[in-house]
């Protein structure tokens, strides 16, 4: 049976996690103080999570190969649930989930997988930004 919006605001409550329920249905998962919050959004058939990392460089691509390369990097071996991707000009974190089979541990174990990447990468990542700013 597939999930709710309704049930998915369940798992985070029993997880304890704070969130706000936009008008559009999107939930924010606030990940702690200065960190951007992960947005939920269920789009069946799948709940995808996103969260906004930061802008991907417009100009001279091939002068930022060392982040694009480590966002690879960091796909292939830190990443188990979610993955790098640039999505209008940002890069993302995003995952997507089956709604249809969706459990309460399963979102869990990507919600800490998102945490994990934006406490230990986004430090990492900006400072490649800042190497051919």
């Amino acid at each position: 049976m597939a999930l709710s919006l309704e049930d998915i605001e369940g798992y985070l409550q029993k997880l304890e996690r704070r969130f706000e329920k936009l008008e559009d249905g999107t939930l924010l998962v606030f990940m702690g103080t200065g960190r951007p919050p992960v947005a939920i959004r269920v789009a069946p058939p799948v709940v995808v999570l996103q969260v906004g990392i930061t802008e991907a460089p417009a100009v001279d691509v091939r002068a930022h190969a060392a982040l694009y390369r480590r966002l690879l990097e960091l796909n292939a071996n830190d990443l188990v649930h979610a993955a790098y991707g640039i999505e209008k000009e940002r890069v993302v974190l995003a995952a997507a989930l089956d709604l249809d089979h969706l459990g309460f541990t399963e979102l869990e174990a990507v919600l800490a997988d998102m945490d994990m990447a934006i406490a230990n990468h986004i430090p990492e990542l900006h400072a490649l930004l800042q190497e051919k700013a």
